[in-house]
């Protein structure tokens, strides 16, 4: 089968249909992308690479019930991305607290340990932080406009909301993040997230 003609929308209804090629083809096209955007909410490579292959389970799993935007399953794995690293967000949080609550080490023992003193890996948990204080509708926008660069109008669709309404949204997430970003990583902010995403 010949993918490099072929849209979106034509390997997904041979998919609809069984073709396992075809799905294959649409893991190999958007993976790498499932992959960065994961990674960017998540915060790190295990929890990316478990939100990307949850993505696709669930692309999978829910098929008859998909839907593609502007011809693409894209907006679809990305929402679905979006909403599975919030939970292994979540669960991580649980999990530190549930650490936290047991006696540390000594602080010679926690300076062997890379993981403790990664500075990239403090930015991302920041960051991470940052997008968990927003609501699930306005993680998604803010996933797909500002990280994937997708229209408002596309990223609206994409969340079953209006334009009009993805724009007072994208406004108010964009507050709340600055509120949250530690002051240290305002040069963060993209211009998706500083000005106007319309």
């Amino acid at each position: 089968m010949e993918n490099v003609q072929l849209g979106d929308d034509v390997l997904w209804a041979d998919t609809l249909k069984g073709d396992a090629e075809a799905f294959g083809l649409l893991y190999d096209r958007h993976r790498g992308r499932v992959f960065r955007h994961a990674y960017r909410l998540a915060g790190g490579r295990h929890d990316a690479e478990d939100a990307t292959a949850t993505a696709f389970l669930e692309l999978w799993r829910r098929r008859e019930r998909v839907r593609l935007v502007g011809g693409s399953i894209l907006p679809w794995l990305l929402v679905t991305t979006t909403n599975t690293a919030r939970n292994l967000q979540r669960a991580r949080v649980r999990h530190r607290r549930l650490l936290d609550a047991i006696p540390r080490l000594g602080e010679a023992e926690a300076e062997l340990d890379p993981a403790l003193s990664n500075h990239d890996q403090s930015m991302n948990d920041e960051v991470a932080q940052a997008l968990a204080v927003l609501k699930p509708l306005d993680l998604r926008l803010i996933s797909l406009v500002v990280f994937e660069e997708l229209p408002l109008p596309a990223a609206a669709e994409a969340v079953g909301i209006s334009p009009g309404a993805a724009k007072v949204r994208m406004h108010r997430a964009r507050q709340k993040l600055k509120a949250a970003l530690p002051r240290s990583l305002h040069h963060l902010h993209s211009p998706a997230l500083k000005g106007d995403p319309s």
